[in-house]
């Protein structure tokens, strides 16, 4: 019998490994299973190149527990140990000089487990005592025995065994009985083995015979050899990776498509990504890819690796040039990790322009689930843009798809306003905006529909890519201002009529503390409808950008600001002015006429003052101004007073602003009660 200390220049490595792996104690199955697989595929690499003569026979790697003992086995038949290489590869840890170990590797098992070798060791973290029986392929060795009970000292014995391979013996420690239980020891198999490349077995599989579930002679593997990344795209069909992706995600719906990612040069990348059918934003979730290397499970937090938007991807991808240890930020740091990101965002992009040159029609079919991650790109990935611009559409309220090119040729004649300016209307809700739709398309103009999840947050950067363009929202303003031709149209009211005609309406709109109005008149046409609802197109963006942006709260916390517009042209607002003015005449005459007097003594005196520096003006001046200023106060807040008065009064006023609000969607509750009995009042 052999006895020792393993080589290791810290003697309480052991407490270390269990301390700081303890909150990623699971991968010691992953180690352990990894470790029989690689055994057993060099034992068929040295069978294939002839240095191996005898009988592969059976290189199932099986797991097995026994509760009584409360030992997990993880048993091969591949290439075996012998003393000497126990000696070599277990009692010499490649741990040395590393006085920052524990501040460094504190929070990252896999760090610790990839640096320093510790890939066997890591069956310490949940085990009390290992023992390894192992047997060389070589002729004539002789099985041996390796135990340790978790201190540096070590028994290497002689030992029986058949076969060649090794058995690894973990006994169980008391604060670790979970992993006794054969629904975790299951669980962690099909979460880190499900694809290992040789047959792992977990017991036998059962059948329902008699009332009960009864083990049969047959070994239950729980992974496939050859999971469909692993062959050639051309040998498989559709159906094979409609099958893969359900095996990988059973609950979800057919993705829309697929890319297999196939390379060798000039790092090895194989994989299948797939794009998910995504019906809201609650099923819309990153770390849905799987990484692997050489077909052993390493994570799915995959940023770094995948580009941002594409983390939106469900799939596998599996490469031997990211090791097992992989972390954040040597993901980040990584050369060639860069390179793969690099890769992957071409691939896919130009597996989206082969889809749509090849068939147009069935991309269309797809484009309204596709768009998601097109504009997520588009947003997050600096130079997506450039490649995307190729296969992006545009849809309009129409249901037709245009790429950029085709749209900007189809409405640059018409849609340009004075200043020489391409805009491009849009709508994001058909049924909400109906009648500014239409009034676009008496227009003869084209609206597009912006209604996916990141459409709007969109617009800017097409804005910024689109040569001198604006997007503009259907009902931002009304029609004649969205895509202005001309200068302005002037209304014929005077100022004291527009003023008038605006305190009408202002003392009636709604008022709260979710959305306040401004009252504005102009001349739209007779046939113009009477009162518009607007809002303007900036505000609205800043508010809606503010969902996807933290810094931005400030603008989601404002009041909604909308434009009350007023057709001074339009029948029924001439015939409210008209009976104001008449109605109020006696009343309002002489208040107007008090205002007019005391703003000329206000210009008066400011044209007085206007040439003197401040210190220079007297107290008394100031005084004059401050005491005038507040006279055409009260006397307007008399006026509005009045105004508001008669007009609380005035059912053609209050249907005339129920009626814009409630084409805008905004008129509920008791308010909706009080029009609809407005109007059958009106009607009889």
């Amino acid at each position: 019998m052999q006895k020792g200390n393993i080589g290791v220049t810290t003697e309480n490595i052991f407490p270390v490994i269990k301390k700081f792996l303890y909150s990623d104690h699971e991968i010691f199955l992953r180690e352990m299973v990894s470790n029989a697989v690689d055994a057993t595929q060099k034992m068929k690499t040295l069978a294939e190149k002839g240095e191996y003569k005898g009988e592969l026979g059976d290189l199932t790697v099986r797991v097995s527990l026994d509760t009584d003992k409360g030992t997990i086995t993880i048993s091969d038949r591949g290439i075996g140990m012998t003393e000497e290489e126990i000696d070599k590869y277990i009692n010499q840890i490649a741990f040395s000089g590393v006085s920052d170990f524990l501040e460094k590797y504190k929070d990252n098992a896999n760090n610790i487990i990839g640096h320093f070798g510790l890939g066997f060791y890591s069956s310490f973290m949940v085990s009390k005592k290992v023992e390894i029986v192992t047997k060389s392929y070589k002729e004539g060795a002789k099985a041996v025995k390796w135990s340790c009970d978790g201190s540096p000292a070590y028994e290497i014995d002689d030992a029986e065994r058949d076969s060649r391979g090794s058995d690894i013996i973990l006994y169980i420690d008391d604060d670790c009985k979970e992993f006794l239980e054969k629904q975790k020891i299951e669980g962690l198999l099909q979460k880190y083995c499900k694809f290992l490349p040789v047959p792992v077995a977990f017991g036998k599989k059962t059948e329902w015979k008699d009332g009960k579930n009864v083990e049969t002679d047959e070994d239950n593997i729980i992974n496939n050899v050859e999971p469909l990344w692993t062959k050639t795209p051309s040998t498989l069909k559709d159906e094979d990776y409609k099958s893969f992706y359900r095996t990988l995600y059973p609950m979800s719906d057919e993705p829309l498509f697929w890319i297999h990612l196939n390379v060798d040069y000039p790092f090895n990348l194989t994989g299948i990504l797939y794009f998910p059918r995504i019906k809201n934003s609650i099923e819309l979730q990153k770390n849905k890819i799987q990484l692997y290397c050489n077909q052993v499970f390493v994570t799915d937090q995959v940023e770094g690796i995948v580009p941002e938007f594409l983390t939106l991807l469900h799939g596998v991808i599996d490469s031997p040039d990211i090791p097992l240890n992989v972390s954040r930020s040597y993901l980040q740091s990584d050369r060639e990790v860069k390179k793969i990101s690099t890769y992957i965002t071409k691939k896919v992009s130009d597996r989206l322009k082969a889809i749509f040159n090849e068939d147009r029609k069935a991309y269309e079919e797809k484009w309204d689930n596709l768009k998601l991650f097109i504009n997520y790109g588009i947003l997050t990935e600096e130079n997506f843009y450039d490649r995307a611009k190729e296969f992006s559409l545009l849809k309009d309220t129409e249901g037709k798809y245009f790429t950029f090119d085709e749209y900007r040729k189809l409405i640059e004649a018409s849609q340009k306003d004075k200043n020489d300016t391409l805009i491009y209307l849009y709508a994001t809700d058909k049924e909400e905006q109906y009648s500014y739709i239409e009034a676009a398309k008496e227009k003869g103009y084209s609206v597009l529909l912006l209604d996916g999840q990141l459409d709007v947050p969109c617009i800017q950067t097409l804005e910024q890519k689109f040569e001198k363009s604006r997007f503009t929202r259907v009902d931002a303003d009304i029609i004649d201002r969205l895509i202005q031709k001309e200068d302005e149209k002037k209304s014929n009211l005077t100022d004291m009529q527009r003023d008038n005609l605006s305190a009408v309406f202002q003392s009636q709109v709604p008022k709260g503390e979710k959305a306040e109005f401004l009252v504005e008149v102009d001349a739209l046409g007779e046939q113009a409808s009477p009162v518009i609802i607007t809002q303007n197109e900036w505000m609205r963006r800043m508010k809606e950008m503010s969902r996807y942006q933290s810094g931005m709260s400030f603008y989601g916390q404002m009041p909604d600001s909308f434009n009350l517009v007023l057709n001074s042209d339009h029948r029924l607002v001439k015939e409210v002015l008209d009976n104001v003015e008449k109605d109020l005449a006696d009343d309002l005459k002489p208040i107007e006429s008090e205002i007019k007097g005391q703003e000329a003594r206000l210009a008066a005196l400011n044209q007085q003052t206007e040439k003197k520096k401040p210190e220079e003006i007297t107290q008394e001046e100031k005084d004059d101004k401050a005491n005038t200023q507040k006279a055409i106060d009260e006397q307007k807040e008399k006026k509005e007073k009045l105004i508001g008065e008669y007009a609380q009064k005035n059912d053609i006023v209050h249907q005339l602003i129920d009626l814009a609000l409630l084409q805008n969607g905004m008129l509920k509750g008791e308010a909706l009660n009080k029009f609809l009995k407005r109007s059958v009042d009106l009607i009889k």
